[in-house]
């Protein structure tokens, strides 16, 4: 991590691919070794390393990406080279909230992984899950990354895939004609629930960084209201306030909120925007095929 950060430390956008390179140069790897893979023999294992770094180091906020497949130095990771650390490693990070707040995040999966190296009560397929959760989580914030930092009109058509995917609006070309313009970061339109078209959902969604509050999605319920619509769902990239939350637990339409973490975990599970690197397959004996024995 030290390393990459210190590449970096010019303070432009550095080309992602063209740091791994310096790296590997930097650090005198011969050609077998930048050749060598993971166990699933689908991605270089330096490789997978420096990424791993660069994800350790934005999530402390030390690293920066403003556009895709770019990064930068921080202010604090000026500050944090100003200091001439020995070496960057988790620990080192963990000085930071944003860092403690990545570990700690609040999904089960993350909880366990986080006190999965200092125990050894896991069975293996236990710690096979908490890797899992841990590659999520990772996936999850460059995901979002990626999301906001993306056109509106790439960002309309990633919705409209993500919602082809799970079920909804038919077609391609009806969904993409139903959920209509783009505006102000968002789209706002209506898709069918089902191919059929028996009911009609309202859907608004806005690439926000701040909270949104309870008059946003008063809003969007007046908005359902007044095309008397009776369901809806508002997607955003940041979060919902929990008088927001509240909110729509007590009026008479049936309204979805589904925040960045949501909106990158149904990508994730509808194969939006992601794809298979690597498929382990967990085997245990037939006993069917050992009953004559």
């Amino acid at each position: 991590m030290l390393p990459l950060l210190d590449a970096v430390k010019d303070g432009r956008e550095h080309l992602f691919r063209d740091l791994v390179e310096f790296l590997a140069s930097k650090f005198n790897l011969s050609s077998d070794e930048r050749k060598h893979l993971l166990p699933s023999g689908r991605y270089p294992t330096f490789d997978n390393r420096v990424g791993w770094a660069k994800t350790y180091l934005k999530k402390a906020g030390l690293l920066a990406q403003s556009r895709r497949s770019y990064i930068s130095i921080t202010d604090r990771g000026v500050d944090v080279l100003a200091s001439k650390p020995a070496s960057i490693n988790m620990k080192y990070l963990e000085k930071f909230p944003e860092y403690l707040a990545f570990k700690d995040q609040s999904s089960e999966e993350t909880q366990k992984a986080s006190t999965s190296i200092v125990t050894t009560s896991e069975t293996p397929e236990e710690l096979l899950e908490v890797a899992f959760g841990k590659l999520t989580t990772s996936l999850v914030g460059e995901l979002l990354d990626n999301i906001k930092s993306c056109s509106p009109a790439f960002f309309e058509r990633l919705v409209v895939e993500l919602l082809l995917a799970m079920g909804y609006g038919g077609s391609r070309v009806e969904a993409g004609r139903a959920i209509g313009q783009s505006g102000d970061g968002g789209i706002d339109g209506i898709i069918d629930e089902d191919k059929l078209g028996l009911d009609s959902i309202y859907i608004q969604a806005k690439r926000w960084e701040g909270t949104v509050g309870r008059p946003e999605i008063q809003k969007f319920v007046g908005a359902l209201q007044g095309n008397r619509a009776h369901k809806g769902v508002f997607i955003t990239t940041s979060d919902f306030s929990k008088d927001a939350q509240e909110y729509v637990k007590n009026i008479s339409n049936k309204v979805v909120l589904i925040n960045g973490f949501t909106l990158a975990k149904l990508m994730i599970e509808n194969d939006v925007g992601v794809s298979t690197v690597s498929i382990y397959k967990v085997k245990k004996i037939d006993s069917d095929y050992f009953v004559d024995e």
